[in-house]
């Protein structure tokens, strides 16, 4: 059986784990950077050779258990692959008392897993880490594009967003400018995670695109950009945003497979047990 960062089996199932982890190896519609597809692989590796006691909090994450809950594989159509990551992720939902987890993948694979958990979950707000502000409607013909990963729940839900530093000129509309915290602007505000906090409550999904970081710290993404979060400002926001509120899902996307992938692969599985840490400190 294999488990997540091989833990004990005894870890890892569904009746005893707090924490659900899918994986979405999709890369169906990225348009420059290819190998978003390895990601889930390249975390899932990381992930076995790392330490799994949390210095800062002083725990094992863990050991309240992380259910891996199988990979979706529907490639056919980017539509297609939405619709499956929806009803993978209302299946898991069902599961009550569990935080749900997902690692793409390209961003289009939050579509529908931010689809289901704002069914499930009312007063829903969406925390995007990311470059882009990801908000066209529709892009290449489709709505389940990279580039529309958030228009959907800027719709329906109380979207933040958080070191954006790229944007079209068409999306600015879609562009909530109180909830939007640009990445120059960040740069600039020694109080901006209070800024952020004040905008996030309730229920709270948080979406990170790894180009959320800069590129110095996370280059093996599919569209780097200069200028992005760096670790500690990014994790005191996280756990925080744990402290304040009821996270119920969390996933990580955008680890691209590259010649030199096994920093930012690191990091991302580092992200990802660090968000497990915050979360379970926060309910026990």
């Amino acid at each position: 059986m294999k488990t997540y960062a091989d833990i004990p089996e005894e870890n890892a199932q569904l009746e005893t784990s707090k924490v659900m982890l899918v994986t979405v190896p999709y890369d169906g519609t990225s348009t420059w950077g290819k190998g978003a597809d390895k990601g889930p692989e390249l975390f899932l590796d990381a992930s076995e050779n790392m330490e799994l006691y949390d210095i800062e909090t002083g725990t094992e994450p863990y050991l309240e258990g992380v259910y891996l809950a199988g990979e979706i594989s529907e490639k056919s159509s980017p539509e297609a692959m939405t619709e499956a990551v929806y009803q993978k992720t209302k299946e898991l939902l069902a599961n009550d008392g569990k935080l749900f987890t997902l690692f793409g993948g390209e961003h289009s694979v939050s579509i529908g897993s931010i689809r289901a958990v704002g069914e499930k979950y009312e007063n829903l707000t969406v925390l995007q880490l990311d470059a882009h502000t990801d908000l066209r409607p529709d892009f290449h013909g489709s709505t389940s594009n990279h580039a529309c990963a958030v228009y959907e729940a800027s719709q329906k839900h109380n979207l933040v967003q958080v070191g954006i530093r790229s944007c079209d000129i068409e999306e600015m509309q879609y562009v909530n400018k109180e909830q939007c915290f640009w990445a120059h602007q960040i740069a600039n505000n020694e109080n901006w995670i209070n800024d952020v906090l004040e905008k996030v409550s309730g229920n709270v999904y948080i979406t990170i695109d790894l180009d959320a970081f800069d590129p110095s710290i996370a280059p093996s993404t599919g569209t780097p950009e200069p200028g992005g979060l760096q670790w500690y400002p990014t994790l005191e926001l996280l756990r925080k945003v744990f402290e304040k509120c009821n996270v119920v899902a969390f996933d990580i996307v955008e680890l691209m497979d590259s010649p030199m992938p096994k920093p930012t692969a690191f990091l991302a599985a580092k992200l990802y047990y660090k968000m497990l840490a915050y979360y379970h400190i926060n309910k026990n």
